[in-house]
């Protein structure tokens, strides 16, 4: 057996699941797209009809937000813990990683019982302080599972910066802050932009927590949720699927391209 053909046996495998579980379902995806009364003018009515529209701005727009402020967040506390040893550092960085073992009901119940009606910041400010239901608890939802993806991966990656470099710019008279901007923010760059935009890629199709908590906003994964269950419009809900599915492909093939790896690493 030549050693073509070895590779060619090793792959067969890949190659078959590729086609049956991601070309194919993806293919029929989009043949159902443009199998509605609409016909494949059901994708201008994404951008023509408020709802839809408004609803993919409004994702997007979360899971933007979400994205910079958990890298913001991880990559100041990543940065602290790898520095600083301290009784207790094991135990915060586990509290820090620990939803990664939650599905996404249980970040919404969560936040419900922190800021729902019966929730805790309710029940221990004055007045009626309810914000589960809304665009800000879906954000911290959403933050809440994000952390800990960027958080490890940011870790990884300061652990391999040469701390010659902070020397040297701090023998140079370089203050904390322009350190940090000129050295450190550099050197991370590559992995904050491939953790960044799986955190934007994973707020984009957050089912669990949308579920739970958004009773009076929408986003995509819901309306095509209703859309395919409660309205049986098949062909609406396989085109907002393709549509989700452009918008965070396009975004990390952007990623990849700028942080020069391969983004799903970052993960």
């Amino acid at each position: 057996m030549t050693n073509r053909n070895f590779v060619l046996l090793c792959l067969t495998p890949l190659l078959v699941f590729s086609l049956a579980f991601l070309a194919l379902p993806l293919v029929r995806l989009f043949l159902a797209s443009g199998e509605g009364s609409s016909g494949w003018a059901v994708y201008l009515d994404i951008l023509r009809k408020p709802r839809y529209l408004n609803t993919l701005v409004l994702t997007v727009l979360v899971s933007l937000a979400t994205t910079f402020a958990a890298l913001a967040v991880s990559t100041t506390a990543g940065l602290f813990l790898l520095r600083n040893q301290f009784r207790g550092r094991g135990v915060l960085l586990s509290v820090l990683t620990l939803p990664l073992a939650f599905p996404g009901v249980v970040i919404g119940f969560l936040i419900i019982l922190l800021g729902g009606r019966q929730g805790l910041v309710n029940q221990l400010t004055p007045g009626h302080v309810v914000f589960a239901y809304s665009v800000v608890g879906l954000f911290l939802g959403y933050l809440y599972f994000s952390i800990p993806r960027v958080l490890l991966t940011v870790m990884a990656a300061a652990e391999k910066l040469d701390p010659a470099l902070e020397e040297a710019a701090r023998t140079m008279g370089a203050s904390p802050y322009r350190v940090v901007i000129d050295v450190i923010i550099p050197g991370l760059m590559p992995s904050l932009i491939a953790s960044g935009a799986i955190a934007f890629a994973t707020a984009m199709g957050a089912f669990g927590t949308a579920f739970t908590l958004a009773t009076d906003i929408d986003v995509i994964p819901m309306v095509i949720y209703t859309e395919f269950t409660l309205s049986a419009n098949i062909a609406m809900a396989a085109a907002l699927s393709i549509v989700l599915g452009l918008v965070t492909w396009v975004l990390l093939l952007i990623a990849r391209n700028l942080s020069g790896t391969t983004v799903a690493a970052g993960g």
